[in-house]
């Protein structure tokens, strides 16, 4: 069986991406297809898998369904997502720049900007509002109450809870992490100043976060550095795939993360090693984030299956 695909890259986070409308690939061999396809030497070379569906709901366009390059399933990609609106629009499978895509059940409200082609040059994403309850993100570690003036409930309240510059012993080190969900489990760490950026060594710790006990079903983790009020510098180490370019839902949990812990303003542009992409979340537990940035396709071309 051949089956047609498109690569896409956000800021390098890259993807394999199949119109599951017209390739129609066996439900028990995604995964396999995952793993197959994200090797980068013996197959296309990816972070990971995702099909475009079809749907059969008037307020709903197109579903994204993600699989890691480990061949297990993801409930959200930021920078997926952006590519697949550019998919849609760019092969023409829709006209419409305000899109409603649905990922593991959760609808996502974006904007596109075409250029004068008539191709997608930027997207921007209605992430919703960040999930900190702990055991929601989840994480087992007890969260306590947001105290922070800058924060507040849609009734103006401060009384949700959050772990936030949390203590937790990793490799039998201690670091402080703030949790955050962006309908995907996000541990993010603010690297002290006396670590160089550019060389910790993420290969190393990543994986002992990832599968640490306090997350039940793994998590993502941000290492950050702060530049300035509107300006940081993030890696990370996502589930299932490793140390990646760019992580669109990472950019938002560490947009929230610094912003709960009074690091920066409400806009904030995430340098990752892949590009830019600026997050903005008015600190409002009912307000959406708000993700803007790129979406590249980079070739087309068929894999036997």
């Amino acid at each position: 069986m051949r089956v047609n695909f498109t690569k896409m890259q956000g800021c390098g986070n890259d993807y394999v991406y199949i119109d599951g409308g017209k390739e129609l690939v066996p439900q028990e061999k995604k995964s396999e297809l995952a793993i197959k396809v994200s090797d980068r030497h013996f197959g296309i070379g990816s972070d990971g898998l995702i099909f475009i569906n079809p749907v059969d709901d008037p307020d709903i366009d197109f579903e994204m369904e993600m699989y890691n390059a480990d061949g297990s399933r993801s409930e959200m990609c930021g920078n997926g997502i952006r590519c697949v609106a550019k998919y849609v629009y760019d092969h023409r499978l829709t006209d419409k720049k305000k899109l409603t895509i649905v990922s593991a059940g959760k609808k996502k409200f974006i904007d596109l900007t075409v250029d004068a082609d008539n191709l997608v040059s930027l997207v921007k994403v209605d992430m919703n509002p960040p999930i900190l309850e702990p055991m929601e993100v989840p994480v087992t570690l007890s969260g306590s109450a947001i105290n922070n003036p800058a924060i507040s409930g849609a009734d103006g309240s401060s009384s949700a809870v959050a772990v936030i510059d949390t203590p937790i012993t990793v490799e039998g080190k201690e670091w402080r992490i703030t949790c955050v969900s962006m309908g995907n489990p996000h541990a993010v760490v603010f690297l002290p100043e006396d670590v160089d950026f550019a060389t910790f060594d993420i290969e190393k710790i990543g994986p002992y976060f990832e599968n640490h006990e306090v997350f039940p079903k793994r998590t993502n983790t941000e290492f950050v550095k702060i530049d300035d009020k509107n300006n940081v510098h993030m890696r990370v180490w996502e589930r299932g795939t490793g140390e990646t370019l760019a992580c669109g839902t990472g950019c938002c949990a560490t947009t929230v993360a610094c912003i709960l812990n009074g690091h920066t303003d409400n806009k904030v542009t995430v340098h990752v090693l892949g590009g830019d992409i600026t997050c903005s979340w008015d600190g409002n537990l009912s307000s959406p984030v708000i993700m803007e940035g790129p979406a590249t396709t980079v070739f087309d071309g068929c894999i036997e299956v």
